[in-house]
């Protein structure tokens, strides 16, 4: 479940500035794919609106995964708009995190791919702003 609810929160956010690129699709169904959610699951879910539901028992990890997606979603057409900012601070409020944390993301997350120290040092770094 927490998996297609990932996928729409990414595709809402895709679809904020009115178009979702390619980059962005195949991004969102990439990220489906290493979640075991299928292109054909995906792809209808980009022609409606969805609910902005995240799960509550999600892990620190999976949180992490959700807002660093996000984050690197929005980074990904090179453009960033004030409505996708304001989206993503309000998921990562939801998920537990202090809105502050926005700042290091959009510092520090790249739109190409992330070795995995760079990861481990991110995740590290946003760990302290997750409110329990």
């Amino acid at each position: 479940m927490s998996a297609l609810a990932q996928m729409k929160l990414l595709i809402s956010l895709a679809q904020i500035d009115g178009t979702v690129a390619d980059r962005e699709r195949n991004y969102i169904i990439n990220i489906g794919r290493a979640n075991n959610v299928y292109p054909d699951e995906v792809k209808p879910l980009f022609d409606k609106r969805h609910d902005l539901i995240v799960p509550e028992d999600l892990s620190d990890d999976r949180k992490f995964d959700y807002l660093f997606s996000l984050v690197q979603l929005m980074k990904i057409d090179e453009r960033m708009y004030k409505e996708e900012i304001m989206f993503c601070s309000k998921i990562a409020s939801n998920l537990g995190y202090d809105q502050q944390v926005m700042f290091e993301l959009l510092l520090n997350v790249k739109a190409a791919v992330m070795g995995a120290d760079e990861m481990s040092r991110l995740k590290t770094l946003v760990q302290k702003y997750l409110q329990h």
